[in-house]
Formats: C-alpha cells, structure tokens, sequence
C-alpha cells in the first residue's frame, strides 16, 4: 500500500485504545506502522538494487521484533531529550514500555497485512521460505480505504469543534468510536473484494480460449469498484487478459490488443535471465513476459521484461506501451551484458 495509507492505519489503530494503555503509543504506531518501507533506501544502489530489496527482510516475521525495538529505542530518546528540559513532562497515560513494544509490533504487522493484500505481494517467511504470496483483492492505491482511515482521523477533530462551541466537555482521548468503525468498514471492504475475486477467476476459468486448455488463472484488482477484475488466463501458446465484471457476470475481452503469445526463448533471453535484473524480476514475478525485441544497427540486443498482472487499462497508468515495474537488459552481439535498466532508469 501507499505510505500515506500506512501511517494513518498506525494512527488509527493507536485510536481504538491503545493510546489510553501507553505513553506515545500513537506517535510509535503512527511511526512502525510505515517503518518497514525503510528498505527503501536501497534506491541509492540503483534501481535493480531498489527492486530486489523491495519488501525484502523489513517485510518479514523475523524483522518485525527489530523494527519494534528501533521504534521503542527512538522514542526512548525523545523521552530521554524531553526529560532534560526545563519543563516536566506530562502524559495522559502511563510511561509503559513493554507495552510500547507491543504496541510497535501490532503496527508492524499492519503493515505486512496491507502490503498482502495488493497484487504485488511480499515474503513474510524469508528467508525460511521464499515464495512471494499475494492476496490480490486490493489495489495498491485504494480510495476507499483511504477516506476510512482519514475520516477517522479528521472527524473526532471537527466534532470537537463543534462541542468547544457549545460548551462540551472535551475527552482527553477522542474519535475510539471512529476508529473502529474506519478498521470495521476496511475489514467489510476486505471480505467483499476477496468474495468478488473469486467470482472474477471462476468467470476466467470460463472463458472461451478457442479451445486451448486453461493452465491456470487469476485476478487482480481495480481500484474502487470492487466488481471490476483484469482477469489472466495462461494456456500452453498464450496469456489472454480480460476485463471482469462481477456484478453483470460478464468476460470483455479484445483478442487482438489482450492477447500475448508466450515468446520464443532466444540466446538473448537466457542470458538476460541469467543477469542481475533477470533473476530478480523472475523470482518475484508470477505472470512474467520476457521478450527479444531484436537487435538494433550496433548489434545490441534488448530482452525487455514486464509482468502481466501490472498491464492494467487505465488512464492514469502507463498501461501496455510502458508497463509498470518493468526492466530491460542489454546484451551485445558477444552476448555479454551492455547495461540494464528498471522503470526506464539506468543501473549504475
């Protein structure tokens, strides 16, 4: 999910109550719950190195109790810090520690959940088991969700402004009730979109493929409309991607513009798949399409690499021409590695 999207679920979680059982509960959770997107910073070794770290070991079960423990550690300073001024520090609730800690790991795994429910997928069991598993029902954008959990955290605020007017008395800890009803309709949205994909696959599974056998299929998600599924359906010869609408019961499909024979393999391909960028791409993705566009007048070769689940038709996407979390090697006529990009940056 997106980072905004992270941090108010940390804040919103710390709302239901936990803020009431722990000093800086809400700045802890706020902060662990986008922590593990910290694996960022491998976008200074370049884009292959951003790529391959991605969702890495911060998105695993045995990173979490360190990433609480460097949240609880950081807030510790600041309460260490505060302490040395001049004026006495006043809480709410009680200093609890070992309750922060817990606190930081409910965040975390917030985190996880959201980012496993997206078509792109994460590790939880690296490096233990390295299969990349992916719930594909949300989409890694989801207004919905994101106008929950900001309502939650804006509503209790202009509520308390209408109260100051009329004299009210003001909670110390406002907007419990908000919170749980935002996390409440996230849990709701959850299970008709997991409901929804199913019926998405079982209208792929389906389909008419001139008689070619169905391999397997899948599903992934739109934004917003829940009902509306880019379904694809892999045979021994093609991928044909369609669009499903869950709630007409219908398969759109354009034989011409949505049908991708699987290409030949060429001394091209197999050696971009031996290379940096090949082996990473091909052990996260699931529907990969590696292609030999051919060779250009100084004999370089491009193998370019894309994956079928992110060719969505949409108008704010770079769709099929530029697909997203896509990358291409370079190979030249001795077939050794020229250079190699991802998302159209250079890897240096």
């Amino acid at each position: 999910m997106d980072p905004l999207t992270h941090l108010m679920t940390g804040a919103v979680l710390s709302r239901t109550g936990f803020n009431r059982k722990a000093a800086y509960a809400t700045v802890a959770m706020t902060l662990a719950a986008e922590v593990p997107d910290l694996d960022v910073l491998w976008s200074f070794g370049g884009p292959i190195a951003a790529f391959q770290h991605h969702r890495g070991w911060t998105h695993t079960l045995i990173g979490v109790p360190l990433e609480a423990a460097i949240v609880v550690g950081v807030i510790w300073l600041i309460h260490r810090w505060r302490l040395k001024r001049s004026n006495p520090v006043k809480q709410l609730a009680p200093i609890h520690w070992p309750r922060l800690y817990l606190f930081s790991l409910i965040a975390l795994l917030s985190h996880l959940l959201l980012d496993w429910t997206n078509n792109y997928g994460l590790r939880p069991f690296f490096p233990f088991d390295p299969h990349w598993y992916a719930a594909s029902f949300v989409f890694i954008f989801e207004p919905v969700i994101f106008l929950l959990l900001l309502t939650a955290l804006v509503a209790p605020a202009l509520f308390g402004l209408v109260g100051s007017e009329v004299g009210a008395r003001r909670s110390p800890f406002r907007g419990r009730g908000w919170a749980i009803f935002a996390l409440t309709g996230i849990l709701a949205l959850w299970g008709l979109r997991a409901f929804e994909r199913q019926k998405a696959i079982q209208l792929a599974q389906s389909g008419d493929y001139n008689n070619a056998q169905v391999l397997r299929v899948t599903a992934d998600p739109y934004p917003i409309n829940p009902f509306r599924w880019q379904t694809i359906a892999e045979t021994p010869r093609f991928y044909q991607l369609s669009t499903a609408d869950t709630l007409s019961n219908t398969l759109a499909t354009n034989p011409q513009a949505d049908l991708f024979h699987k290409p030949p393999t060429t001394l091209a391909t197999l050696r971009a798949k031996q290379s940096w960028l090949g082996r990473a791409y091909l052990d996260w993705s699931s529907y990969p399409l590696v292609t030999d566009t051919g060779a250009d007048p100084d004999g370089i070769t491009t193998v370019t690499f894309r994956d079928l689940r992110f060719m969505y038709d949409m108008p704010f996407l770079s769709g099929r021409e530029k697909t997203p979390l896509s990358g291409a090697v370079y190979i030249d006529a001795d077939r050794r590695i020229d250079h190699m990009e991802m998302d159209g940056r250079i890897q240096r």
